[in-house]
């Protein structure tokens, strides 16, 4: 296999999440493997310093990206441009750069930006996909983008901008969607099918357990779209089942409703890894699109089932009574119902978190990825000229 150049993009978030771990992992996994990673890095931290009209400006056309792009394409050479999250700092102005430069773009689609302002097809709790295939005006008219009508006009704007210009089905070579639920959703919103491949997320987690198994596990941030007021409602209703929580946000008050809830706040991931190799199951009520979440494919890792919301990638990554359970989105009584099944069926449950470690083994190990990461780039490779 011939040694790559890489140019990884990405401009992380303000509150480092799964997205900017899934670019540091894969960075470290191409280096591992021998091919040569150079970084195109900005910071959204940098907002901060920026007028409103700049960021605006910025968002619409990045021209120091340009100048960026051009001479790090210059000095490095080379092979693809994998592009992650380039909003609002590096700008699609990256595609137009590289495509000049006769070089290709790999895009991996994180989320739902390019379809919905918030990202998640979620308004007032409940799925929306009002702007699915269509101008969003919608998300403007309803705030959806941090709130504010300017910050969604801007951002509509960029999109309507860039989806006349062609950017999107022109200067992206190829599109990575996460799993075959947000591959669908993608080409609903217009991009091309041909374009669009599917590879997941992965991690690096060695088979183990911390013996005896007990107790359910919620890992993730505490806000409303993760579903927290339907665990809250289900761990009531289930005084005798003990619930740890891993994590923090604003949704962290709502969990003092409940005494057979443990908050143990932030933690390493060593330590998460020790709790998931612990724990009977992992729960993830999310109220909204999950595109991949990490937690999911790690809690395969460690042998661990999932309960889940049956919703979006997950009603796709979950087998529903093989390497997990689902239950209907929203509904603290079926949460509740599901989870007091697997209290009274342990042997059922460890039975499951073998097929989940299973799954994992088939699917999301760095083995798998990297092999499934260098099938892309060679694809599109020589595509520009």
């Amino acid at each position: 296999m011939k040694n790559l150049r890489i140019l990884i993009a990405h401009s992380a978030y303000l509150l480092r999440g799964g997205e900017d771990m899934v670019v540091d992992s894969e960075i470290a996994l191409l280096r591992s493997n021998g091919h040569e990673v150079a970084e195109y890095r900005r910071d959204n931290s940098d907002i901060a310093g920026m007028s409103k009209i700049g960021l605006a400006a910025n968002t619409l056309w990045s021209q120091r990206t340009v100048q960026d792009l051009d001479r790090l394409i210059t000095e490095f050479k080379p092979d693809v441009i994998h592009a992650h999250n380039t909003l609002p700092l590096i700008s699609p102005s990256l595609y137009w750069a590289a495509e000049r430069a006769g070089v290709p773009v790999v895009q991996t689609l994180h989320n739902f930006r390019q379809m919905c302002l918030s990202a998640m097809f979620l308004r007032d709790g409940k799925v929306c996909e009002d702007c699915l295939g269509h101008l969003p005006w919608r998300g403007v008219t309803r705030k959806c983008y941090r709130g504010s009508a300017i910050q969604s006009a801007v951002m509509a704007g960029m999109l309507v901008l860039h989806r006349g210009l062609g950017t999107y089905t022109h200067k992206v070579a190829r599109f990575i969607a996460l799993n075959d639920f947000s591959r669908g959703k993608f080409i609903e919103g217009g991009l091309p099918a041909g374009r669009i491949v599917v590879k997941p997320n992965f991690v690096d987690i060695p088979a183990g357990s911390n013996g005896v198994r007990k107790g359910a596990l919620y890992v993730g941030r505490l806000s409303a779209e993760k579903g927290i007021d339907v665990l809250v409602r289900a761990m009531c209703h289930l005084p005798a089942c003990q619930l740890h929580v891993i994590g923090s946000g604003p949704e962290e008050p709502v969990l003092y409703l409940c005494e057979n809830i443990n908050k143990l706040g932030f933690m390493q991931r060593e330590q998460i890894v020790s709790h998931m190799q612990s724990a009977s199951y992992l729960l993830l009520p999310s109220i909204c699109y999950e595109n991949f979440p990490l937690t999911l494919v790690e809690a395969f890792a460690c042998g661990l089932p999932v309960i889940a919301s049956r919703i979006g990638a997950m009603a796709v990554l979950i087998e529903d009574g093989k390497t997990g359970l689902l239950f209907e989105p929203g509904s603290a009584k079926d949460l509740a119902k599901k989870i007091e099944w697997a209290e009274t069926h342990p042997e059922i449950m460890l039975e499951m978190g073998k097929n989940a470690r299973k799954e994992y083994e088939e699917k999301y190990t760095p083995e798998h990825n990297i092999r499934q990461l260098i099938h892309i780039y060679n694809g599109v490779i020589g595509t520009r000229t």
